[in-house]
């Protein structure tokens, strides 16, 4: 059985725009809707989403059929929980608040095996081997991890220049939200401040030679992180999608008379 390649950690090298979108509702079945929609890639939320590890595989497995790519973001820098979301077949990771160079190594040792890092040895078990079925899995499986690491605050922008110089490190992701309340804007990831620091961190990124990710739903906005040179960016959330249109559906054939008690059919 041959090795499965990592098509998104290729993308992010060529520079290629991809546009992707949270999964937030840790279900395989609305996972598999939201990869018919045309997204380049999706995101599976473990920080912020109630995933666990099965829920977390289960996407993975309803999404391997077709072309869009996977990207799990881990709840922390944990390094076991590392190895099992690896296992499990996980080849791209987002790691939320990285804030220092040590810790992005940290990181890049996490998802490799020794001598170039510390990555658990358990192949038998494991769904990323096909349970020993890749032939040559350990000759080939570190050069396809494919590494994000999230700024998100003061501290991790003031060490941007160093976090981009580490080595195994793919791409540089900015959260706008956690920044914002980091610089003492919170709720308010649209400030002037706050946006201009996202558009310095994401030029430095990109001359850096590292890919640049971003997170808006503003069409007007992401494209101007486009501009300046980021690659790949979340512009939505499943659960907020599926909020928004029950909201719009239900106020759409909801009778305007408040005295109603209810609709007449």
């Amino acid at each position: 059985m041959e090795m499965p390649l990592n098509p998104f950690k290729r993308a992010l090298a060529a520079g290629e725009t991809q546009l992707g979108l949270f999964l937030g509702l840790a279900d395989a079945y609305s996972a598999e809707v939201v990869a018919t929609a045309g997204f380049d890639w999706l995101l599976i939320d473990g920080e912020h989403g109630p995933n666990d590890l099965r829920s977390i595989i289960a996407q993975l497995q309803a999404l391997a059929p077709y072309p869009v790519r996977p990207v799990v973001r881990s709840v922390d820098h944990d390094v076991a929980r590392i190895k099992q979301l690896l296992d499990g077949g996980v080849q791209t990771l987002m790691v939320p608040m990285v804030e220092t160079a040590v810790e992005a190594r940290a990181l890049v040792r996490a998802m490799r095996y020794p001598p170039a890092g510390i990555r658990g040895v358990g192949t038998a078990l494991s769904r990323a081997a096909r349970w020993n079925g890749v032939d040559g899995y350990f000759g080939q499986a570190d050069q396809e991890m494919c590494l994000i690491v999230q700024i998100e605050s003061l501290a991790g922008l003031a060490a941007l220049d160093e976090i981009v110089r580490v080595d195994g490190v793919d791409a540089v992701f900015i959260g706008p939200s956690d920044l914002a309340a980091s610089m003492g804007y919170l709720g308010q990831p649209g400030h002037p401040e706050v946006r201009a620091a996202v558009d310095g961190a994401i030029t430095a990124i990109a001359a850096a030679g590292k890919a640049a990710g971003v997170f808006s739903a503003d069409p007007a906005v992401a494209a101007a992180y486009r501009r300046i040179g980021a690659s790949f960016l979340l512009v939505g959330v499943d659960a907020l999608l599926l909020r928004n249109a029950a909201v719009a559906l239900a106020a759409k054939f909801k009778d305007d008379d408040s005295g109603k008690t209810g609709a007449s059919y």
